[in-house]
């Protein structure tokens, strides 16, 4: 049989045995911009040849009933077929025809595997960008950017207590650390008598190294957490001071809680009105409180977001009730704009600490001393306890979070019934003529 001509048209119709002579004399039909001939010995192969006169191995086959095409490479880089176990055009085609049988698209693994080599190369290339140091910097990025107050203490703790104390294991691969240096931080902090600091350090960066080994397998946690390529948390292993983690509250007494609330109960003005929203909705974190944004009340009720917890989830929705007086220190907030609690029309929120401040300033006129704004927190937890409020009606309230799996699973009561009890009898009780050591039962007025 004679050899086909150089410049004789190649039949595209119906698959061919591949041959370099084949493959030369391969044109584009004109009026196309591109053209397939197929390989009769290896299902799925092609040729790809362009108007421009480019060719091509290209897969193709169909996945989930859609064509689907991965190009193999240039016809003249790679061999069409060669001895076994090598890699040529076959081989490759054989290879991707497996993957696709096995339900796997070869385009997508192709992605992954180029972003992984990218990622390590990067890695590789910016050796300081995973240090103990970035990580740590990074884990308070992000909790910055869930908006969670604790980036600020965690931020404060490493400066002092791991890149001052520890420049050398700050400035290792995070990857690399090991408990036994995590445990002489914190023994370090200990013996300066920071034990309490020493378990927050601890905690913290736990906390970081857990969101870096979760990045591997949690979307919500940003992939730049992967470049650390943690695969276990050195802080975890080791073990918290016990004796430093007594609860330092101080909640305020019964009579101080009721000078306070004696004093910002005409108390004139924006500040005046905060201050008792604040107590009468049960002291609310402030943080999460100022952030109360004015489409989020709705009637006697709002809703402020809880993210306090595990980093990666989302905020946890908590509702407040509030009672008659509650609601009017609200409306003489004037919420309009984004942020219901604004001294500029809710452009911005009023900051938590400036909220503070102002307890701090009411405190110090009703002659109360040693006032810390958490004090108040505490303290209407203590009150509430003394009229009988169950334990977990108190905490549902002031948002301490849902233990036991039927409650984070199961129980979708929004427990709006009870909360309301807790704010009219922290009411009452506040409120009470002061001779008064009755205590007061919820009304239905209040």
């Amino acid at each position: 049989m004679a050899r086909p001509r150089k410049d004789a048209l190649v039949d595209l119709s119906q698959p061919q045995e591949l041959t370099a002579g084949l493959i030369e004399r391969l044109t584009c039909p004109p009026g196309k911009r591109q053209a397939f001939l197929r390989d009769n010995k290896a299902p799925g192969l092609r040729v790809r040849v362009t108007a421009a006169g480019f060719k091509s191995f290209v897969f193709e086959s169909k996945l989930n009933r859609r064509t689907i095409r991965q190009t193999i490479g240039d016809v003249r880089t790679w061999s069409i077929d060669g001895p076994e176990g090598s890699v040529n055009a076959r081989s490759e085609t054989n290879r991707l025809r497996v993957l696709v049988d096995t339900g796997n698209d070869p385009r997508e693994l192709k992605r992954q595997s180029i972003a992984a080599a990218e990622a390590r190369l990067k890695a590789k290339l910016n050796g300081e960008k995973t240090t103990l140091k970035h990580l740590l910097t990074e884990y308070c990025d992000f909790l910055k950017a869930q908006e969670r107050m604790a980036h600020k203490d965690a931020r404060s703790v490493f400066k002092v207590h791991v890149y001052a104390a520890w420049p050398a294991v700050a400035a290792l691969p995070a990857s690399e650390v090991t408990t036994e240096q995590v445990a002489d931080m914190m023994r370090k902090a200990r013996d300066a008598g920071k034990g309490r600091t020493a378990n927050k350090l601890r905690t913290y960066m736990g906390a970081a190294y857990e969101t870096g080994r979760l990045a591997k397998s949690k979307s919500t946690i940003p992939l730049a957490f992967k470049a650390f390529n943690i695969s276990h948390n050195p802080a975890a292993e080791t073990a918290a001071d016990e004796s430093s983690n007594k609860s330092a509250k101080n909640p305020l007494p019964l009579e101080e809680m009721r000078l306070y609330w004696r004093t910002i109960k005409e108390m004139a003005g924006f500040r005046g009105a905060l201050l008792r929203l604040h107590l009468l909705t049960g002291a609310q974190r402030l943080e999460q409180l100022v952030r109360l944004k004015t489409c989020d009340i709705e009637g006697d009720v709002f809703l402020i977001h809880d993210g306090k917890g595990r980093p990666g989830q989302a905020p946890r929705p908590h509702l407040v009730p509030l009672t008659v007086q509650a609601a009017e220190a609200l409306k003489a907030c004037q919420p309009v704009g984004e942020y219901a609690l604004s001294t500029n029309k809710g452009k911005t929120h009023v900051a938590a600490e400036t909220l503070s401040e102002w307890a701090s300033l009411a405190a110090a006129e009703a002659g109360i001393e040693s006032f810390q704004a958490k004090r108040l927190r505490s303290g209407v937890e203590t009150l509430l306890a003394r009229v009988k409020i169950p334990k977990d009606d108190r905490g549902r309230l002031q948002s301490h979070g849902i233990t036991g799996v039927q409650a984070r699973h199961y129980d979708g009561h929004d427990y709006i019934d009870e909360k309301r009890n807790a704010v009219v009898a922290l009411f009452n009780v506040l409120d009470a003529p002061e001779a008064s050591n009755v205590v007061a039962l919820p009304s239905k007025s209040a």
